[in-house]
């Protein structure tokens, strides 16, 4: 009986190991993944454009991680609970962070707004008249007694 319960074992063991096989894992999903998240050393490039060394590592996190069998919204979630949703390249549209894909529109809307107003006034208002005033009737004789002086 001694022998049958090792090979059991043994057959146990071969088919978890067979069950629990890395999933082949595309380049194309990992650099997706990589594309969505912020190296944390060059902060202004993704993980995957990122020549650090640190973004070397989070790619091979992203790849062991989709290779176990998790979802690229999964390993996203790891890195988030990590870093915070700062590690996000795009931000999630809720909450405060909502604020930073509403601000640009309002305030592109607001300054067009502005600027139909201003020239809407601009176009109503008269044209500035570019010559002299009227002459007034005094001075219009004092005008003419100082000429027909000089011409004398």
């Amino acid at each position: 009986m001694r022998p049958i319960a090792l090979v059991s074992i043994g057959l146990l063991a071969l088919a978890a190991g067979i069950a629990s096989a890395a999933v082949p894992v595309s380049e194309e999903t990992v650099h997706d993944v990589a594309a969505q998240l912020r190296c944390v050393v060059c902060q202004s490039l993704s993980v995957a454009d990122s020549p650090s060394e640190t973004a070397h590592q989070m790619k091979a996190i992203i790849r062991e991680r989709l290779a176990a069998g998790e979802s690229p919204e999964q390993v996203k979630a790891y890195f988030v609970e990590k870093y915070g949703t700062w590690i996000l390249l795009s931000p999630p549209r809720r909450g405060f962070n909502l604020l930073v894909w509403v601000v640009p529109f309002a305030g592109l809307v607001g300054g067009l707004v502005l600027v139909l107003i201003l020239v809407r006034r601009w176009s109503r208002r008269p044209a500035a008249t570019t010559g002299a005033p009227p002459l007034s009737a005094e001075m219009r004789a004092r005008i003419e007694r100082e000429m027909a002086e000089r011409e004398s």
